[in-house]
């Protein structure tokens, strides 16, 4: 072997020797770096998720990818992507869609320390998933048209002829879904039928919740049935003092006055659970709540933190004794739909 064969072969060897060296450590960084991108699967409003992911990722440095779309739509395609599916966590702008995945065992168990943030009744009851903040189903209404004293006690007073042409609704909305559950659960299946059968002979059909709002603010309608929070979206935008349209509290444990939630859950195939435990433990958290309603009118669900806009105290909304856990699902909701007319 000649002294050229020889330097070129320790040339060689100290250059592989330092790329193993170098390779390895590389590699690493790689994985780490990747191990620290979740993938979030995101159903709930875009602004809500983008501070609270913002937020999430200043506290802890785990970069967070997020695939938006309609709940329901999020929930089939992580069902039918089963094993394949590359979602880490999935967060719901309602619970129904995380149930179902939870019914079908595709979600994890939550860190104990987790739940324990949230207020009693708003957890899934085997521990999958969580309530991250709630909203009130509420009556909006335009005073020029009606007064507060007007409107009925009762949610399923307003199904009737006395209020034709006069009441708005959003039959696709799935907080809508979760109403008929409650109806059905508190007063029985003929009821919820009933009642949306009434709605659709007496009421008007918006494609969606802000179509709604809208139509209140300017007149086109008296009433509509929407969340508590399309009000304040719309104050933001024209101005509290300016608006026609004002919010109905159904008290006395009316299904009119359901509190329903955005809810959160962990993929049981997800491959970074320790980042996505994380996650969901933020979302509950005092930083991860005020980052929340910060930028939505829900309500926090971890006692002690306040939401800036001016709600109804949560402890006097006096809603109807049916929980998130116990809405499931909602599977039950299109088929009334579908017999009311309504599908």
């Amino acid at each position: 072997m000649t002294d050229n064969t020889r330097r070129a072969l320790l040339r060689n060897g100290l250059v592989l020797s330092a790329g193993a060296l170098l390779g390895t450590p590389a590699i690493r960084l790689a994985h780490a770096a990747d191990a620290q991108t979740l993938t979030l699967y995101n159903g709930q409003h875009a602004k809500t998720t983008a501070a609270l992911v913002e937020a999430f990722t200043k506290a802890t440095g785990i970069k967070v990818d997020i695939r938006k779309g309609s709940s329901s739509q999020l929930a089939n395609q992580i069902i039918e992507e089963g094993e394949r599916s590359p979602a880490d966590a999935f967060y719901s702008e309602e619970s129904p869609p995380v149930a179902a995945l939870a019914e079908k065992g595709l979600l994890a168990p939550l860190d104990a320390d987790t739940l324990k943030q949230v207020m009693p009744g708003y957890t899934a009851k085997d521990g999958t998933w969580t309530g991250v903040s709630a909203r009130c189903r509420v009556v909006v209404f335009n005073r020029d048209m009606v007064q507060e004293s007007e409107l009925p006690a009762s949610v399923m007073d307003m199904a009737t002829k006395a209020w034709d042409g006069r009441v708005g609704f959003v039959p696709t909305s799935g907080a809508f879904q979760e109403q008929i559950i409650a109806i059905k659960l508190l007063k029985g299946r003929d009821a919820a039928l009933g009642w949306l059968k009434g709605l659709k002979q007496y009421g008007r059909i918006y494609n969606g919740n802000k179509a709604a709002m809208k139509a209140v603010e300017r007149g086109e309608i008296a009433t509509a049935l929407v969340n508590n929070y399309y009000w304040y979206a719309l104050a933001d935008e024209v101005g509290a003092d300016k608006m026609k349209a004002g919010v109905h509290y159904n008290g006395g444990k009316d299904p009119g006055g359901l509190i329903t939630v955005s809810a959160a859950g962990i993929l049981r195939t997800s491959k970074k659970q320790q980042a996505a435990q994380k996650l969901l433990a933020f979302m509950v958290s005092e930083a991860g709540q005020k980052a929340i309603v910060g930028s939505v009118a829900e309500y926090p669900l971890r006692p002690g933190v306040q939401s800036p806009y001016s709600l109804k105290p949560f402890n006097e909304l006096e809603p109807p004794a049916v929980t998130p856990a116990d809405l499931g699902d909602a599977a039950d909701a299109l088929a009334l739909r579908r017999e009311a007319g309504l599908a």
